[in-house]
């Protein structure tokens, strides 16, 4: 691995802020961010991804490489689930093993704003339809889970309702904002656009550091509990991420053969969604266990993909 790439990455302000807030947690320090203030960096942070999105989705020509990947970006949500609900299921609960195989599959914006972040710091722009792929993601892992779930369960007194399921997937508030800022990013005209550019660009590393502050002191939170359910759901959480980021990473190649994309696609593949899927399995799947699945993907993967994964992957494309 380069190292001079994962020193960089080690050292940027916004990881060392979410490292900050582990530390706070630790030293029992009555440091928070108000949660009023944190939901309303989360949807600023969507929404300016979004809208950036739709401004480079606006000079881009519509390919059939954009279309494959497209078709790629589901396949890889709709495949993920099913290989992970299996390795999870010989050792958990069907419920837990649902929940957690929809995770995986599933996207985390945060993970996404971050690359995107690390994108810029190696002087490379992130294309707009990728901000499209990724909303694309967050639906089909929740239905394969819940289909999973529904085929496996053997408890009948637990029945999911699947209209209930396909309407959460697709009326998630941070599905909705993100295509809705990609929209109107298309469709505003670049002298509108920079009337807001001070709004969407020069303030957002800034709040996506004081975000990932409020992530560090919540994952530390969620880690004191964790480590009771045993070294099995630890392991899975830091290896099974690596492994579908590298390779999505080099099946990528099939599809696209531009590094910004390839890089893309290997980080929504490793992420898990702790934002979507646990408010879609509170209302369907009751008897999951948040206490397994948020940690798994907020406290363990997380960090683990913006310390370790974003130079892997990006050494990975590069590469191969």
């Amino acid at each position: 691995m380069n190292l001079n790439l994962l020193i960089e990455n080690l050292t940027n302000p916004a990881l060392l802020f979410f490292v900050l807030g582990i530390i706070a947690v630790y030293l029992k320090s009555d440091l928070e961010i108000p949660p009023n203030s944190s939901k309303f960096i989360s949807l600023y942070l969507l929404f300016s991804i979004g809208f950036k999105g739709g401004q480079e989705l606006s000079h881009e020509v519509f390919t059939s490489e954009i279309v494959w990947s497209m078709l790629f970006g589901i396949f890889i949500s709709s495949t993920i689930p099913l290989y992970t609900f299996f390795i999870l299921k010989r050792k958990l609960s069907v419920f837990d093993s649902g929940a957690i195989a929809a995770a995986y599959g599933s996207v985390s914006a945060v993970t996404f704003v971050t690359a995107v972040s690390f994108l810029e710091s190696q002087q490379l722009t992130l294309h707009g339809h990728m901000v499209a792929i990724m909303a694309l993601m967050e639906s089909p892992a929740i239905i394969i889970g819940l289909v999973l779930i529904s085929f496996f369960n053997k408890d009948k007194t637990t029945t999911i309702e699947k209209s209930t399921v396909i309407k959460h997937s697709l009326t998630n508030g941070s599905v909705l904002l993100i295509l809705g800022s990609l929209v109107i990013g298309f469709l505003a005209s670049e002298k509108q656009a920079q009337g807001i550019e001070p709004f969407t660009n020069d303030l957002f590393k800034g709040f996506l550091a004081i975000f990932l502050l409020d992530m560090g002191i919540t994952s530390g939170r969620k880690l004191k509990s964790f480590f009771s359910f045993g070294w099995f759901p630890f392991l899975f959480a830091i290896l099974i991420p690596l492994f579908n980021g590298c390779l999505f990473a080099v099946l990528s190649s099939l599809v696209t053969t531009d590094i910004t994309n390839r890089f893309i696609f290997a980080v929504l593949a490793a992420s898990a969604s702790y934002i979507a899927v646990p408010a879609a399995m509170k209302i369907t799947v009751p008897k999951a266990n948040p206490g397994l699945f948020l940690p798994m993907a907020l406290a363990v993967t997380f960090p683990i993909n913006i310390t370790i994964g974003l130079p892997l992957y990006f050494l990975v494309v590069q590469n191969f």
